[in-house]
């Protein structure tokens, strides 16, 4: 054994006193090798400290053991418990998961597809941007690489799992209108499919209780800053006295904090029927939102289950075939969601 620094895998197999190609072997899956060399060379790795460039590994592999994720906003808890659960389900089967955000720039959300590609990543789960993708660029990278798509699906074909919007709805707007006054709708920015899917869940759900749908009018922006966009959307409807009832359904939970802010700033109090002004509901059971002031009565998505049910699929198209990606067109996992009662409502 030398005490020279081990710096390549040409050093390390000297070290380790077997071929490079063995070693190689070795790094490329570790199953492959006998386990008595196995045992060799895990020892040489602790002795040695060498830790080989498991990015330039991947580059000489048909297929890396790299999975990419792309998500639209890296600081938003409700993404960062996703890609944590997804995380965790790659390593554990052997993965590594590469996250990248698009910060809602379709321009970063294109980048991080071209390092994909040149990572040669095995597969990628992505909560795309939707209406801005590049969608062509997508469709391309899918034929080439399994894709799985969460929170919202990019089109009506490509494999998705995320929540059933027509059955949340329904739970929320029938709890809203048997305990208080009827919901108005305060929709969101229609930056991806989200937008159209849960605004006619809305609809179908008032529809169904045979009350009219009140759409609130919102301004037409694409802005993911949904805070602040639910702020100024309801600041504007107190102060021309343009709400018209006294119950509000937001598209998400991101949207009812600024509604709730907006209403504590007009000094009105929020709350369930005879404790408030206001009554604010959302969507998604967002990580913070039972911490709002009040509350949020919201209807949780499973995020573990979505990004469990979501690798399990992935994993499932990328594991079947050696030689090229399996790809399962049109696979779409609905999951239900369940009412979250708090303060808000």
């Amino acid at each position: 054994m030398s005490d020279r620094q081990i710096k390549t895998m040409e050093d390390f197999s000297e070290f380790v006193g077997l071929s490079r190609p063995t070693v190689s072997k070795y790094f490329n899956d570790p199953a492959s090798v006998r386990r008595k060399t196995r045992d060799l060379i895990e020892v040489a790795l602790k002795e040695s400290g060498f830790r080989p460039n498991m990015f330039a590994v991947n580059l000489n592999r048909r297929r890396s053991n790299i999975i990419g994720i792309i998500i639209p906003n890296s600081i938003d808890p409700f993404y960062m418990a996703l890609t944590r659960r997804m995380e965790s389900i790659a390593n554990a089967s052997g993965f590594l998961a590469f996250v990248l955000s698009s910060d809602g720039d379709a321009r970063l959300e294109a980048q991080a597809i071209e390092t994909f590609k040149s990572l040669n990543v095995a597969g990628a789960v992505i909560a795309p941007l939707g209406v801005g993708s590049h969608h062509e660029r997508l469709r391309l990278l899918s034929e080439t690489i399994p894709l799985v798509y969460v929170d919202s699906p990019l089109d009506d074909t490509s494999p998705f799992v995320g929540t059933n919007n027509r059955q949340s709805f329904q739970l929320m707007v029938d709890y809203l209108c048997r305990s208080g006054e009827p919901p108005c709708y305060l929709g969101m920015p229609a930056v991806n499919t989200n937008a159209r899917t849960r605004e006619t869940a809305y609809i179908e759900a008032m529809q169904q209780l045979k009350m009219e749908p009140i759409l609130l009018p919102v301004a037409g922006v694409a802005d993911w800053d949904f805070e602040r966009f639910g702020y100024e959307q309801v600041t504007r409807l107190i102060e021309t006295k343009a709400l018209p009832t006294r119950t509000i359904l937001c598209a998400n939970d991101r949207i009812a904090f600024g509604a709730i802010s907006a209403a504590y700033h007009a000094g009105l109090r929020v709350g369930q029927t005879g404790h408030g002004d206001l009554r604010i509901a959302g969507h998604d059971d967002h990580p913070l939102s039972r911490y709002a002031c009040p509350p949020i009565t919201t209807v949780a998505q499973n995020y573990n289950q979505i990004g469990q049910l979501a690798m399990d699929l992935l994993l499932r198209m990328s594991g079947q075939g050696e030689d090229e990606a399996t790809h399962v067109g049109g696979d779409t996992i609905l999951l239900n969601g369940e009412i979250m009662l708090r303060g808000s409502a």
